[in-house]
């Protein structure tokens, strides 16, 4: 029978901790939330390996979708920089996990998704684990969810060519976006800042995880 309890305990000691996440409410909640729930049956074994998972392959014209590894999700929410009282949107939130971290962290979180199977995946998962703070809403990724805007953090679930200007609306004076921009070894985690009008970004570490689809650069002319 395979320790999960000690999977999980590896994973945050070689690839949290091990990586410069200093707040000890994220490794609290990765050492809390089984990551095992959130992934599908046939890899469950391989829930606390350090690489990005398939929750999702490519079928009829649908991209894959992954759960990014671990050490990435944990830095990426460090740079968040998530407080208690925080709303917070999380964008590809896919089979959940992100999320259910993210709950541990704030006061509520808006979970998007845009494929009906994964948000079924992401409720069961989440109403398992009794996690009453996130609500997992189905619609197109690069548009955000406006209803329940202005929010203090956002979380992109997935690298992107570009931050679409529907997202920046969608943050509060003062707010965080938090996304790899950049494809492959060309990625980059980056924290953008709203204040006021204006936009601030500041790249921090490079980081390579699976396209989140929709948020391709729109193709150049050239002559």
């Amino acid at each position: 029978m395979i320790d999960f309890v000690e999977l999980r305990r590896g994973m945050v000691d070689s690839q949290v901790r091990a990586n410069d996440v200093t707040d000890l409410r994220i490794v609290a909640a990765m050492l809390e939330i089984p990551r095992e729930r959130f992934v599908p049956a046939a890899l469950k074994s391989l829930a606390y390996i350090d690489d990005d998972l398939l929750i999702r392959p490519a079928a009829g014209g649908q991209s894959p979708r992954y759960l990014i590894e671990p050490m990435i999700l944990a830095k990426l929410i460090h740079l968040a920089d998530v407080h208690a009282d925080a709303l917070v949107l999380d964008v590809g939130a896919g089979t959940g996990y992100s999320a259910a971290i993210l709950s541990r962290l704030s006061q509520q979180v808006v979970a998007l998704e845009d494929d009906a199977e994964l948000v079924g995946t992401a409720n069961a998962a989440l109403s398992d684990l009794a996690i009453t703070n996130v609500a997992v809403m189905q619609g197109a990724l690069p548009a955000g969810w406006a209803p329940e805007a202005p929010y203090d953090v956002i979380l992109l679930n997935g690298s992107v060519d570009v931050v679409p200007p529907a997202l920046f609306g969608q943050l509060k004076d003062g707010g965080r976006l938090v996304a790899v921009v950049g494809r492959g070894g060309a990625g980059r985690a980056a924290v953008f800042t709203k204040v006021g009008d204006a936009i601030s970004e500041r790249v921090v570490f490079n980081a390579a995880i699976p396209p989140l689809p929709g948020f391709e650069a729109a193709p150049r002319f050239t002559f």
